[in-house]
């Protein structure tokens, strides 16, 4: 009677557990799309930086810079209201899109390598892979939905060690694919490098 007890009690200790645990999936999974967000967003708009700033510039590169950077804005906000509401927004619609996306990004990539060495391959690139792996984050928590476009959030109290290490972790790969991204576009060739940003004239004093 007794061990019969005690296994009736450790099986809502059991459950807890893995219900964390899928909690904790989750929740990672959720940020690392939310990450790829932000950093396919970001090389979005440094996209559009490179089509806008181009000195041989026409109307389809302008009309390509303005969708860049109204997609890039959208992913940005789309993220962080994800984030903010702990499940992804609109899923099959975004994942749709995403998927456009990942298509223009390929073609695009491919006419840019096609024209000669550019940058902005490299940009189209780095957005083609973060806008796919948003889409793999999606399609995970879809399946760990059973299927319901609604069900892409954290259900579960996750574990913060965990959950810490898997978020510095989707950090360093989002940080690792959009870096280069944004160096090889207009806007990064032009950025001031580390250890440079200070008030003009500042430097100039501390030879004296």
């Amino acid at each position: 009677m007794k061990q019969f007890t005690s296994r009736m009690t450790a099986l809502p200790e059991a459950a807890g557990m893995t219900g964390r645990s899928q909690g904790t999936t989750a929740a990672a999974a959720l940020l690392f799309a939310g990450f790829a967000g932000f950093g396919a967003g970001s090389v979005n708009l440094a996209t559009a930086s490179s089509l806008l700033l181009s000195p041989a510039a026409g109307g389809f590169a302008v009309a390509g810079g303005v969708g860049a950077a109204l997609w890039g804005t959208a992913l940005l906000v789309w993220s962080v209201l994800s984030l903010q509401r702990g499940s992804l927004l609109r899923a099959r619609t975004a994942t749709a899109l995403l998927l456009v996306a990942s298509l223009v990004h390929a073609a695009s990539a491919l006419a840019a390598m096609a024209a000669g060495p550019s940058g902005l391959a490299l940009s189209h690139l780095a957005a083609l892979l973060l806008s796919l792996m948003i889409v793999a984050a999606s399609g995970w928590l879809k399946r760990r939905s059973g299927g319901d476009p609604a069900g892409t959030g954290v259900v579960a109290q996750p574990r913060a060690g965990r959950l810490l290490l898997a978020a510095f972790a989707s950090a360093v790969l989002v940080a690792g694919i959009a870096t280069p991204g944004l160096a090889a576009s207009t806007a990064g060739q032009y950025a001031v490098p580390h250890g440079e940003h200070g008030l003009p004239g500042v430097g100039s004093h501390h030879g004296h």
